[in-house]
């Protein structure tokens, strides 16, 4: 469970659905639906845990967000984020975390978190005109990108940011192992 935030931040703060404790922009995936139908289209979905925020991520979002116009992110929940191997103690920041950060930027319209390993269940309830991933995926080997075909959707890639990773970043702190 997530503290309250400090006084001072209400701008951000939600009432409604979210909740006191969450950014405006999040909506439990139940929600998200509803949520959604106030956003113009077309929409773009992207996921991943989002760990440690770096440029890559920001021009990625950005990169996404300019196929659309809305952009819906889906954050792997902490226990999904696990279950991908991205190694021990990560994911380093909590997904209550991860969401405030995400939420905070001017291209994401909407962040939600996903339990499951894939947002396969996601995006089939939200049917988005556009699915994408980091250009360090080969996309047409995704399986979102065959569901999304189902109704018309298209899955791309954005171009990937070298040098900039969350898993780099831990290597260069010394928390993480360095390959080799």
């Amino acid at each position: 469970m997530t503290a309250p935030c400090p006084a001072g931040t209400p701008a951000v703060m939600s009432t409604g659905p979210a909740g006191p404790d969450r950014p405006a922009k999040y909506h439990p995936v139940d929600r998200l639906p509803d949520a959604l139908a106030a956003l113009p289209r077309p929409w773009v979905f992207t996921n991943g845990v989002f760990d440690l925020l770096h440029r890559g991520h920001v021009q990625g979002l950005q990169a996404a967000r300019a196929l659309g116009a809305s952009l819906i992110v889906g954050v792997n929940s902490d226990a999904s984020a696990r279950s991908l191997g991205k190694g021990p103690g990560r994911p380093v920041h909590t997904a209550a975390d991860r969401i405030w950060v995400l939420a905070a930027l001017e291209a994401v319209s909407a962040v939600t978190v996903f339990e499951e390993a894939t947002p396969l269940a996601l995006l089939a309830r939200l049917r988005p005109e556009f699915y994408v991933k980091g250009g360090d995926y080969d996309v047409a080997r995704l399986p979102e990108a065959a569901l999304v075909a189902q109704w018309g959707g298209r899955a791309l890639a954005v171009p990937f940011v070298a040098g900039h990773s969350s898993t780099g970043i831990l290597r260069r702190l010394g928390i993480e192992p360095q390959r080799g």
